[in-house]
């Protein structure tokens, strides 16, 4: 016997799957938030610890310790075509990203630099739509414009001066990191997490470490103060934090892994009122709350409804689904009839 799943029922079943679904996907949002997290933590290390007017050295000094660490841990080099794939993700997510953003931090105005950098949301919707067939949701795109919105009244300031160079350097930046996790996404990862991590961080610090070098010169002698920011930096605001953020790209839609960038600047500010006993305006407050609107709005799903089948047309009463298991019906259920019934056979 064939039992028959009335609408009422199939609604329900559907309803369950969601659920389902949410239940899965909640706990990896949250794991890969954590990156960007440890990401808005820079701001006061660097200040409080690093070094002064050297942050393509920072830079090298967060990826290239960590990446040859983890490297020696795994102990698996690429193969192939990996060698270029891995270099041009190693530059994209992480050597072309410190480098542009270095120039925009310098020529422009911090809050400046930060709202060019959170247009990388939508920079990487429109790449992943064109690239990997990824649907641009109308509410991802509102979020995004939002999140940019929230990040200017949360960090821009009046009187800001504008900068070509810096402009064209913080939209590059954006678009280098945007590129750079939808081709992650696009090319995928041949070997476990940290092995691929490994080879981004290792690239990614190679081809900094010649700019570095040229920019602000030879290594200068480090306090205990600079080597604990330092390692902060290599472990958790890069090792950990890229490897998170590469599982979540794996596991997450682009667009919705690159709104979870906005929560650095939110951490930033956070703990430069929490540190730095900086004060925070009315503005800045709406700002943040704009942020995590956007943050909310972007993490939400919508359903695709389901497509009206060749024969919809013929059958008028209400939708019924066949489960291949035998259910006794309800009293008074309708059921499926038989091809016999329909004069098929």
């Amino acid at each position: 016997m064939t039992a028959v799943l009335t609408t009422p029922t199939v609604t329900r079943v559907a309803t369950a799957a969601r659920a389902d679904g949410r239940r899965f996907v909640v706990p990896v949002v949250a794991v890969t938030a954590l990156a960007p997290v440890a990401w808005g933590t820079t701001y006061v290390v660097t200040t409080e610890l690093l070094p002064p007017g050297r942050p393509l050295l920072a830079g090298v000094l967060r990826a290239l310790p960590a990446g040859l660490a983890l490297t020696a841990v795994t102990r698996q080099r690429p193969v192939g075509t990996w060698w270029l794939k891995a270099l041009v993700l190693g530059t994209l997510n992480i050597g072309a990203f410190f480098a542009l953003l270095f120039v925009a931090a310098y020529r422009l105005p911090g809050g400046v630099a930060a709202t060019l950098g959170a247009i990388q949301p939508l920079l990487a919707a429109a790449l992943a739509a064109t690239l990997l067939r990824e649907r641009l949701r109308p509410h991802v795109a509102v979020a995004g414009l939002l999140g940019v919105v929230g990040v200017a009244l949360l960090v821009l300031r009046a009187g800001a001066q504008l900068d070509a160079v810096g402009i064209l350097a913080g939209l590059a930046g954006a678009a280098s990191m945007a590129t750079g996790v939808v081709l992650t996404k696009r090319w995928g990862r041949p070997v476990p997490l940290l092995t691929f991590t490994a080879w981004q961080l290792v690239a990614g610090g190679l081809v900094l470490l010649p700019v570095a070098l040229v920019v602000e010169g030879s290594l200068p002698s480090l306090t205990g103060a600079n080597t604990l920011g330092y390692l902060w930096l290599a472990t958790a605001g890069t090792g950990v934090a890229y490897s998170l953020w590469f599982r979540g790209i794996e596991r997450l839609p682009v667009a919705r892994v690159s709104l979870l960038g906005l929560l650095s600047p939110i951490v930033a500010t956070a703990t430069g009122w929490l540190v730095l006993d900086q004060r925070l305006t009315p503005l800045q407050l709406g700002g943040a709350a704009l942020v995590l609107g956007a943050l909310w709005l972007g993490q939400q799903t919508r359903p695709e409804r389901p497509r009206p089948g060749p024969s919809d047309h013929l059958d008028r009463r209400p939708p019924r689904v066949a489960v291949p298991w035998p259910v006794r019906a309800r009293p008074g259920q309708r059921t499926l009839p038989t091809p016999r019934h329909r004069g098929l056979t």
